[in-house]
């Protein structure tokens, strides 16, 4: 089964999908938000034909909802009213995590941390959609391991 992940924010929206076993996920771009993200979502999942969203649930350390999340419970029952499945996937620091991936290495010779060129703000949020989607991945699979 197909997935696509969502990594929702209030002037960008992540997206990855999974792979057709739903083992990997793999960044597939950038949706703005607001009037017609919703649609856009749904022909990304119509090309890819994916039928189950996986959506980043932001919550603080705490347990709190962030401010975003509002918005991305709207997003999930507009999702849901269009037919589709929806998952909340909890994400922490998913967007530091993709930029810290995607800008810093080390020097092979000295192994002192570098940082490489920088990259788009679109890669960054559709990479924080797949270690959204990642997690739920690996998650399931090892509940499925256990059961």
């Amino acid at each position: 089964m197909k997935y696509l992940g969502i990594d929702y924010g209030t002037k960008r929206i992540g997206v990855a999908v999974s792979d057709d076993t739903g083992t990997l996920a793999f960044p597939l771009g950038l949706v703005a938000a607001g009037a017609g993200a919703l649609e856009e979502v749904l022909e990304l999942a119509r090309e890819n034909g994916v039928e189950t969203f996986v959506l980043g649930e932001s919550r603080n350390f705490k347990g709190e909802a962030n401010p975003v999340m509002r918005e991305i419970e709207k997003f999930k029952v507009a999702l849901e009213a269009a037919g589709k499945k929806v998952i909340l996937e909890p994400e922490y620091m998913t967007s530091a995590a993709a930029e810290h991936q995607h800008t810093h290495t080390h020097d092979a010779h000295t192994g002192r941390p570098t940082r490489k060129e920088a990259v788009s703000k679109e890669f960054l949020d559709s990479s924080a959609a797949a270690l959204i989607l990642q997690s739920f991945l690996d998650r399931t699979k090892q509940q499925s391991e256990v059961e």
